[in-house]
């Protein structure tokens, strides 16, 4: 092991469950705008994490990087129907990267020259993508990434099944126990084996979750760096060595200068924050807002609303963007991210064995957010391996090569990375009305579960279908959504009509009546969780 200390680099790979509800629209009328969040992803962020992989690995790179694979998100990468639509999202920017190659040539000399430059690039870029995921990858992106966890270079934890913020629910177990046994399930469906490591959704923490951890075999979980920083630790460990709760679990805590470094969006300039630099590529500005309409009309919804291209022109700065000259900087940038980590490590390992900077991030801030991203994580695991390597590990890896007899017992504060730190993102005025409904059908679910504890044909299917629709209305992106105003009616939808296809299925099973074709109909429209069992619902006694 690296006595100077070692990193680890996490990546939270999440999306909500946004099949589209109602039949699909016409060919020529783009995605839902929640869709587009999926699609964008995917080939802004998954695609381009794996490419850096590919090529990491066929230059005998030993990169470590971690990923936590939300269960909804994994469905959806298998999803038919959505990868169907993908493609035909995909096949809509290539179609635009036409119409702007003959937009913007002209002279290689000229502005409109740059420009040009810059939507082929785009459109290559976009092909690629596609050539990418359809032949090389053959629509199996958790098979790649099972693959590189094969490999060792890739570990991969789990999540809530539906991404709950957890401390709300802390002290209701049948809740707690349908997203721990149901993510555990679909994880080990996927990819054979359980995950070590579970991700916090949103990283929230509270006491009560340590013994679901425990109860469910889980090694290790992460928390934000204040919740070990309150505890009653010695200053001098801060997040840079793990703990150990009551319950036996290890905690790792983010490194904050780490986070803050890349994810800082105000204040004066940084030197590494993503957002800051002006030679870094613009994420708001894009063609399908300064275009004329007609020229973007594939990207307009039906409202007329305007939708994001893909095609991007322009760096932060306010020049036009220079590929070259951000991919640049950003490799600079990780050449200077590694150093201050060895040199706060090189501090720590002063008064600690083997500190750890854990690297803790939304995926998403790499590629989709920050479209240099990529090309900083793969120029940060080339500097790695430049100096020797055997700076970057695994969680898992990291643990299982300690002395856990050194670890001190604290059970970490209650704690989160939203804002300010604790749970008012989740619950606030702007959505605490959303708890008394979901609340009152987990306590009819769990009546359902016990009144029904055997039941077979249609009436467990019924039953199956309402733990579905009860795990979707406790995803934590309807209250950050509500609480930040973004796309609120979106989310009130969501929640209300997952609630009312559970009142629908509760009073059915109430009068001995359910409507075959509703149901089929409604299974197929949520069809997350194929393999899921109501009885999660059912006390534990």
């Amino acid at each position: 092991m690296n006595n100077g200390g070692i990193i680890s680099v996490v990546l939270d790979l999440h999306k909500p469950f946004v099949r589209n509800s109602e039949p699909p629209p016409p060919e020529t009328q783009p995605e839902i705008r929640e869709e587009r969040w999926f699609f964008e992803a995917l080939s802004e962020t998954y695609l381009p994490l794996l490419e850096v992989f590919d090529r990491l690995d066929a230059d005998h790179i030993p990169f470590k990087i971690a990923l936590s694979l939300s269960p909804t998100l994994c469905h959806m990468l298998q999803d038919e129907y959505l990868l169907e639509r993908y493609l035909r999202y995909v096949d809509r920017q290539i179609d635009f990267g036409v119409r702007e190659l003959e937009r913007t040539g002209g002279s290689l000399g000229s502005p409109d020259g740059a420009m040009h430059q810059l939507a082929q690039a785009f459109y290559n870029q976009t092909v690629d993508k596609r050539v990418l995921f359809t032949e090389r990858y053959g629509h199996k992106i958790l098979k790649i990434f099972d693959y590189y966890q094969r490999k060792g270079r890739v570990e991969l934890l789990t999540t809530a099944a539906t991404h709950a913020f957890l401390p709300l629910y802390a002290g209701y177990p049948e809740a707690c126990q349908a997203q721990f046994e149901t993510a555990m399930a679909s994880h080990r469906s996927l990819f054979g084996k359980n995950p070590h490591g579970f991700w916090l959704p949103e990283l929230g923490w509270s006491p009560e979750l340590d013994r679901y951890l425990r109860a469910y075999n889980f090694s290790y979980t992460i928390v934000d760096t204040h919740g070990l920083a309150l505890t009653d630790l010695p200053a001098s460990r801060g997040s840079w060595y793990p703990v150990k709760t009551p319950a036996g679990i290890f905690i790792l805590a983010r490194d904050f200068y780490a986070c803050r470094e890349l994810e800082r969006t105000e204040g004066p300039p940084a030197p590494l924050a993503c957002h800051m630099d002006p030679l870094y590529r613009d994420y708001h500005r894009d063609a399908g807002y300064e275009l004329p309409a007609e020229a973007v009309r594939p990207f307009l919804e039906s409202s007329g609303a305007r939708t994001r291209t893909g095609y991007k022109y322009w760096a932060s700065g306010g020049m036009l963007y220079n590929p070259q000259q951000a991919r640049e900087r950003a490799q600079a940038a990780a050449v200077s991210f590694l150093d201050a980590r060895i040199d706060r490590l090189s501090a720590a390992a002063a008064y600690l064995e083997n500190p750890i900077s854990l690297c803790a991030y939304n995926a998403d801030l790499f590629g989709r957010f920050w479209y240099e991203g990529p090309a900083f994580l793969e120029a940060l695991f080339r500097e790695g391996a430049r100096r020797g390597g055997g700076c970057f590990m695994n969680p898992a890896e990291y643990l299982y090569k300690q002395d856990a007899k050194g670890f001190p017992l604290v059970s970490p504060e209650y704690s989160s990375w939203g804002v300010n730190g604790y749970g008012e993102m989740w619950l606030d005025a702007s959505n605490d009305w959303l708890y008394r409904h979901i609340l009152r059908s987990l306590d009819r679910m769990v009546e359902l579960a016990e009144r029904f504890p055997n039941d077979t044909g249609i009436k467990e299917r019924a039953l199956n279908q309402a733990a579905r629709e009860i795990l979707l209305t406790q995803c934590s992106d309807w209250p950050e959504m509500l609480y930040k105003q973004e796309n609120a009616a979106y989310a009130r939808n969501q929640v209300e009509a997952a609630l009312r296809n559970f009142t629908t299925i509760y009073e059915a099973l109430g009068s001995s009546y359910i409507s075959t074709e509703w149901l089929t109909n409604l299974e197929r429209r949520h069809n997350c969780f194929p393999a899921i069992n109501y009885r999660v619902f059912r006390h534990k006694h």
